[in-house]
């Protein structure tokens, strides 16, 4: 009997370190009758010998590309530009269902290739919501950079974010940079809109263990926004999950010179989407260059705008840990899809996709 084959690839992405299957969660898919093979990761949090200490079969990195058809390939990220023709199923975070840039190229390549793309954002449950994601650790890391910023504006130091990100080994060392940022030891005054997710849940959590007075806002909240009161607070935390038109929560029309806010962080972070509810910017921040600095028509008045797409990674070891046990559970039921109403939903959401797929881009992408 053939088992099936979980592939875990490496990612090309130079700033994650993420993983979605550690050693542990890789031995019990092997009992459970899995062949699981690993490509080799010098940047994974985990190291390479974890996983062959866990019985997987390593294999060198990029080498997805020639694995049997019917083999499932794991990832975290986007895929790379080539080859043109993808014939296995993956499973990965794509960000292509909402017609985002170069959506239908990508969905092309599963066409003419034969694959399927199992969009991890689209394992929902039979009410819509999703059983696997990073929000918890989005909000915890994009509350915490804000908070780092914040103390940096008000003891008047060079900012921490300025030098640039890098990951940090854990949670504890996040804490004490927050900390040491801290010098006069004030509290912020914070918003949270979408308090009430995972996103938001996190952002609460390192802000309550680090003394901020806490406002949270639900949907009710954005339907009507008051943004008198939202401008009374030093920092705003946007976990807000957007899928329609909303009132815009902050406008550059509301930055005054008497603006107590000075601090954002868009955690939920979609400025291409035209629901973008802070329009104040248009694309995102980058480790390299975290936040931007936007002013007033009048310039008296300025805030700064943390928008990072990929806030977990720079908490690879925490993200990893619950994202793994989250997915784990799924994984297992791989060889038994049809039966699994959370594979099935994510095969609906890759078919209604590449329905609204132009006859041209399959073209393209056939004759290359």
């Amino acid at each position: 009997m053939t088992k099936e084959i979980i592939w875990l690839r490496r990612e090309t992405r130079i700033t994650e370190r993420r993983t979605p299957l550690l050693p542990e969660g890789a031995r019990s898919l092997i009992k459970e009758g899995y062949e699981v093979l690993v490509e080799k990761s010098v940047k994974r949090i985990i190291p390479d010998q974890a996983y062959a200490d866990a019985g997987c079969r390593m294999v060198e990195g990029g080498s997805w590309i020639k694995a049997p058809k019917d083999a499932f390939i794991l990832g975290l990220k986007e895929l790379p530009g080539a080859p043109d023709h993808l014939r296995n199923n993956h499973i990965y975070f794509a960000h292509a269902y909402k017609e985002q840039a170069g959506w239908q190229d990508l969905l092309s390549r599963f066409i003419s290739g034969g694959g399927r793309l199992l969009d991890i954002e689209y394992m929902v449950d039979q009410n819509g919501g999703r059983v696997v994601a990073f929000g918890f650790w989005a909000g915890y890391m994009g509350a915490a950079l804000a908070l780092i910023h914040w103390y940096n504006q008000n003891c008047a130091t060079i900012p921490y974010l300025d030098k640039g990100l890098t990951p940090f080994n854990n949670a504890d060392a996040l804490k004490a940079q927050i900390n040491a940022a801290n010098t006069l030891g004030k509290k912020p005054k914070v918003l949270i809109i979408g308090a009430g997710g995972r996103c938001g849940q996190g952002a609460l959590k390192i802000l309550g263990e680090h003394g901020a007075e806490i406002t949270c806002w639900g949907r009710k909240m954005t339907n009507d926004i008051d943004r008198a009161a939202l401008l009374e607070h030093d920092i705003l935390i946007n976990c807000a999950f957007i899928i329609d038109d909303v009132p815009s929560f902050l406008r550059q029309e509301d930055l005054k010179q008497s603006t107590r806010l000075s601090v954002v962080a868009d955690v939920s972070c979609d400025p291409y989407s035209a629901f973008n509810p802070i329009p104040l910017y248009h694309e995102t921040t980058s480790w390299e260059k975290p936040y931007i600095t936007v002013k007033s028509a009048s310039g008296d008045k300025s805030i700064d705008i943390i928008a990072i797409d990929n806030l977990p990674s720079l908490l690879p070891q925490e993200a990893s840990q619950e994202f793994s046990s989250q997915i784990l559970p799924h994984l297992k039921t791989l060889n038994k899809m049809a039966n699994n109403p959370i594979w099935l939903s994510a095969q609906k959401s890759f078919d209604d996709a590449i329905s609204r797929i132009k006859p041209t881009s399959v073209e393209k992408t056939q004759a290359a």
